[in-house]
């Protein structure tokens, strides 16, 4: 069988992901080593090195941002791009930590090969395995056969699956504070199970104080030059997409990240980098405190959001007039959302935000109007917790989205309903007026005066069963047989007691 591969093919296969890897054993270890010299290195290019930054002397960030792309995980609008963060430590050892998209992987080895200036890379950690981080993976084994990798048991399988790479003659698999030196430099390796896949972890250097955090602490948006948060306004011009990734891609996730925080308190952490969005090196008390209310479910304000689902503009004017009314009590933080029209990521983030949410929806063949389900459906699967609704319905013969709409928040815990359920016949009368002005009274009164506090969570049961896989934890006597893991669908076999 012949062992020769054309340069076209093999960028090709390179560049392929899956062919890429397996191209490796086509052309062999030596092939792949730049200790042959036959390679073409073409032109000198400056992009690699103006688009490096350093993080500290003696770590560089590599990543890329994509302002190409519309939909993050072809789901969420992402009008401002995203960045692909990527690190790397040159010490005695070269480690490169995650890597990007298949999108920007031209510009990610251009970095990459200006950063190591001709040194072979030793180590790459990977902290999360989804294909945002990972898709160059197989190419960075190619052109580096040298490099081992290091990640967690489950990446590795996880890995083997999305790009048939059997990584076990070349991998490192750590656990929970195993670490690992590189020279100067030591890692110690934090578990971050369902933040927010089961085989994610966390890299602390001891050294520097840097935390490469994986999704935790990230944000959409690309990078404008300004790698750092303090280099940007990041409370007027990211927070909001902080949120909203936060939110919309880790909030199911609330215990896990509690559980991660507790454990980032017990290090000396001095930089964040996560792999999108800002690095933190500066007031990481003020974004640590961001995440711990959204991963408690703790309102993030005293604030309103109004959110109605219209056909005709009856409900609209509703949903306006109760609006101002409530701002008329003295609420300064309102906000009105049209649900047909605005993105649910959005409004996911928003709900995370703001203590109090009004819903007016029509009544739609007999039920809730099907893009403001959908939002309540979308709360519940990010397991919205302890906030405060109030109600509007509208309905031409039969109104009952009021009646409907409450069901689904009775599932939602710690929440509740407050006023009475405004119901509007087609169009706001003169005499549904009594009935928006005491709603907009209780909402007010409520945000004002903390009068509708959420409700206090259930005691907890005598016993509690951790799953080892993810961290969620089942409460009951004992674990049904039958029983799966919500999260990552572990069986009952995967827990064990508290």
């Amino acid at each position: 069988m012949s062992t020769e591969i054309g340069r076209r093919d093999f960028l090709k296969a390179a560049a392929a992901g899956v062919a890429g890897f397996a191209a490796a054993s086509v052309l062999g270890p030596a092939a792949a080593s730049a200790e042959e010299g036959k390679t073409f290195e073409g032109k000198k290019k400056f992009a690699g090195v103006g688009s490096v930054r350093m993080v500290t002397d003696d770590i560089v960030y590599v990543g890329v941002s994509d302002r190409r792309i519309q939909l993050f995980e072809n789901v969420y609008p992402i009008p401002r791009g995203v960045a692909y963060n990527s690190y790397v430590l040159l010490d005695e050892k070269t480690v490169l930590v995650d890597t990007v998209d298949r999108s920007v992987t031209g510009q990610f080895f251009e970095n990459l090969t200006a950063v190591l200036e001709g040194r072979d890379l030793d180590y790459l950690v990977v902290n999360h395995m989804e294909p945002d981080h990972s898709s160059a993976i197989s190419e960075v084994l190619v052109r580096y056969p040298n490099a081992k990798v290091v990640c967690t048991r489950a990446a590795a399988v996880i890995l083997n699956q999305f790009f048939a790479c059997d990584i076990s003659d070349r991998s490192i698999l750590v656990g929970e504070g195993d670490t690992l030196s590189f020279g100067r430099h030591t890692f110690t390796f934090v578990m971050a199970p369902m933040v927010h896949w089961p085989e994610v972890m966390m890299s602390f250097d001891d050294v520097s104080g840097v935390l490469f955090s994986a999704d935790a602490f990230g944000s959409f948006g690309a990078l404008n030059g300004n790698l750092f948060a303090d280099e940007v306004d990041f409370e007027k011009d990211w927070l909001p997409d902080a949120r909203r990734y936060y939110c919309n891609i880790v909030g199911k996730y609330g215990p896990q990240v509690q559980a991660v925080l507790a454990k980032a308190g017990t290090v000396p952490i001095k930089i964040l980098c996560p792999t999108h969005g800002p690095v933190w090196r500066d007031k990481l008390g003020w974004i640590l405190e961001k995440y711990s209310l959204w991963s408690s479910y703790t309102p993030e304000k005293k604030a309103v959001m109004v959110v109605y689902g219209s056909v005709y503009g009856g409900t609209e004017s509703a949903a306006n007039a109760l609006a101002a009314l409530i701002s008329q009590q003295g609420v300064a933080d309102v906000a009105v959302y049209d649900v047909s029209k605005t993105h649910v990521s959005e409004l996911v983030g928003e709900a995370f935000r703001c203590s109090h949410i009004v819903l007016a929806s029509i009544t739609y063949n007999m039920g809730v109007f099907t893009p403001m389900k959908n939002f309540l459906l979308d709360l519940e699967a990010h397991n919205l917790q302890n906030r405060t609704f109030a109600l509007i319905e509208n309905g031409s013969w039969s109104p009952v989205s009021g009646k409907l709409m409450r069901e689904i928040i009775d599932r939602l815990t710690g929440c509740t309903v407050i006023g009475d359920t405004v119901t509007i016949l087609s169009s706001p009368a003169s005499g549904d007026a009594d009935a928006l002005k005491a709603l907009a009274n209780t909402v007010a009164a409520s945000v004002l005066e903390g009068d509708a506090a959420p409700a206090e969570a259930a005691p907890a049961s005598a016993k509690q069963w951790v799953c080892r896989i993810c961290g969620y934890v089942y409460e009951g006597d004992e674990v049904p047989d039958d029983y799966k893991c919500p999260l990552c669908g572990a069986p009952k076999t995967a827990f064990e007691e508290k």
